[in-house]
């Protein structure tokens, strides 16, 4: 019997699990991305300004970030299966909430709480997705990554659709209350498929986060200095994708939003093809062409000016930069053993996050000192170039971790 055979009839069950894991990501990402359409109808429902209702996508990903380093130490003493249901429910109630909401206040209260549970998901589910598919963790972590990004492709849609429709209630409310209704249905029937399954123990042993810091810190720091700058420029550069492209590049507002939506579009075939990669070359190598894909595209982007050229740039500058995610996910949870591995997840999430975070901040405050976009841009290809050809003579002398596959 071979090793794969052997693994597959170690877990039965697991596929069930595994499609409903997808479900579930499917709507946390939701939760934590549908604010971003919504802004401006709360901007007219609640007569605020644009910097009050900003703050409710701000505080989604605020509550995505906080509490990940806590989850991970929640995960030493309980299972994963029970982070993750946890995790539906604070979503359905959240956004149970959130449809209530009389004043801008209420809906800060859900957009942070639906955030959290975004956060205490991925920390969870994705430890248990590796462990779930100990022969294919990329491939699956890219399956179950490609759910989580078409939630970030259907949000707007998903907007637009509930606003064409008539409604005994807001068309807000109505939204947010369906994506109650739905994730009690998504946690009701991962609920069922986990109990039917023989889940993997692999978790039982990881009892101790600083232990894990201290074993597997260089695994963390590495996978943070790849991902962090990558994805503070990311940050940056999608929220502010539209804005750029009407003002560096002369093109309409409807135009720019098309393009926005495909930069996202890109990243759900990134995820599973990244992912199935991972799994057959070297991770280090593999992420080194990744983020250089991403600098090589941000600076064509600065260049292009045709509409169809920046739709060529756009299209790969989201399948590179979306192909960062699934490659370092899986370089860490292949590469660390049973008894650290959703510790050191946590910790290097929980690390990366916050960086990424201040992408759009310091962008903002780069174009509000004068700075144009194109230059801006410029100085953040530089800067991950920089750090990039330290990475890579930091592999090729030895002196970084490879993982599993290096």
């Amino acid at each position: 019997m071979s090793e794969t055979t052997t693994r597959q009839e170690r877990f039965p069950g697991r596929v069930g699990v595994f499609g409903s894991l997808c479900a579930m990501v499917f709507l946390v990402n939701l939760g934590r991305v549908i604010y971003a359409p919504l802004l401006e109808p709360f901007r007219t429902t609640f007569d605020a300004s644009a910097g009050a209702v900003g703050l409710l996508a701000t505080l989604a990903w605020v509550g995505s970030a906080s509490l990940l380093i806590p989850t991970g130490y929640l995960l030493t003493r309980v299972p994963r299966h029970w982070v993750v249901l946890a995790s539906g429910g604070i979503l359905a109630a959240a956004s149970a909430f959130a449809a209530t909401a009389a004043n801008l206040e209420a809906l800060y209260a859900g957009a942070l709480c639906m955030g959290v549970a975004s956060g205490a998901y991925f920390v969870a589910a994705n430890p248990l997705v590796s462990e779930l598919f100990p022969a294919r963790v990329g491939r699956a972590v890219g399956v179950h990554g490609m759910s989580s990004q078409t939630a970030a492709v259907v949000a707007p849609l998903l907007v637009g659709a509930f606003f064409a429709l008539t409604w005994p209630i807001a068309a807000w409310r109505a939204l947010f209350l369906a994506i109650s209704v739905v994730t009690v249905g998504a946690t009701v029937v991962f609920f069922v498929a986990a109990r039917r399954a023989t889940l993997p123990t692999a978790g039982r042993s990881d009892q101790d986060l600083l232990a894990a810091l201290r074993r597997q810190w260089p695994i963390i720091v590495t996978a943070v200095a790849i991902v962090g700058l990558a994805g503070l420029v990311w940050n940056g550069v999608f929220n502010f994708y539209v804005t750029y492209l009407v003002e560096a590049k002369g093109l309409s507002a409807s135009y720019s939003r098309t393009l926005l939506t495909l930069l996202f579009l890109a990243g759900v075939p990134s995820f599973a093809l990244t992912g199935w990669i991972a799994d057959r070359v070297p991770f280090l190598p593999l992420l080194h062409v990744i983020v250089g894909a991403f600098v090589c595209s941000l600076l064509a982007l600065t260049v292009v000016q045709s509409g169809w050229s920046i739709l060529l740039v756009t299209a790969i500058l989201g399948f590179a930069i979306h192909g960062v995610f699934p490659a370092s996910d899986t370089y860490v949870l292949a590469s660390v053993p049973d008894e650290n591995r959703a510790s050191a997840y946590a910790l290097f999430i929980g690390l990366m996050m916050p960086i990424q975070a201040t992408g759009s901040a310091i962008l903002g405050a780069l174009v509000d000192a004068g700075v144009g976009f194109d230059e801006a841009f410029r100085l953040f290809a530089v800067a991950i170039s920089v750090v990039l050809l330290v990475l890579v003579a930091l592999t090729a002398a030895g002196r970084l971790p490879t993982g599993e596959n290096g």
